[in-house]
């Protein structure tokens, strides 16, 4: 009988160990696939507002349209002025202008084209994949928007969003923790998820990671 009891507080304790564990171990394990996910898909909204920033640069909008982004960036380009020479303290003593330099042949200013994929990516970037949120096994986009607001003195900004929910960045993690998490955000009055942009307020592009 007493080696019975024995056994069963042995197992029991074995029991209750697992569960100590485990209630240190589920949050950080949660927390390091939370912070990997998180920094690849900043990144990515990163590439989505270079490329919606140099779209308006072009065009004096954003645009909440994927397959417009997306043809931009892989097949458009930006006007870009290539400078050779500057001018020095002689010719400026000599009151010679940028302009007449450019006329003297002694500096170069040539308005060329170059593709935005050069620009932005330095040619090397798959920009069909700029849509997707980087998460394994899933396939689904970033929610894009784009609006012009009014300030509060009457200016019309363009504006843009691209954003994906904790649901989706953190798929197949630990249901409970996730949500927790968006709770939290929630009585933050933060948004659950990353986001760049915002369609109803001037944030200046900025991340809500920054």
């Amino acid at each position: 009988m007493k080696t019975g009891i024995q056994i069963l507080l042995f197992i029991a304790a074995i029991v209750l160990a697992y569960f100590i564990y485990q209630s240190i171990q589920r949050p950080l394990d949660f927390e390091k696939a939370k912070d990997d996910r998180y920094e690849a898909t900043i990144e990515k909204l990163k590439d989505i507002r270079k490329a919606q920033l140099e779209y308006r640069n072009v065009y004096g909008k954003f645009t909440g349209s994927w397959d417009t982004l997306i043809n931009f960036v892989v097949n458009d380009s930006v006007k870009n002025v290539r400078k050779i020479g500057e001018l020095t303290d002689s010719m400026i003593e000599a009151n010679i202008t940028e302009k007449k330099a450019i006329q003297m042949g002694l500096l170069i200013r040539d308005t060329i084209r170059e593709s935005v994929m050069d620009v932005i990516f330095n040619g090397s970037y798959d920009a069909e994949n700029l849509r997707y949120v980087p998460v394994s096994d899933t396939v689904a986009e970033f929610h894009l928007g784009a609006a012009i607001i009014t300030t509060g003195s009457g200016i019309k900004v363009p504006v843009f969003e691209a954003k994906a929910h904790n649901n989706l960045i953190l798929r197949k993690l630990d249901r409970q923790l996730i949500i927790n998490l968006n709770a939290t955000r929630r009585a933050n009055e933060k948004y659950p998820g990353l986001r760049v942009g915002s369609l109803t307020e001037t944030v200046n592009n900025a991340g809500n990671w920054e």
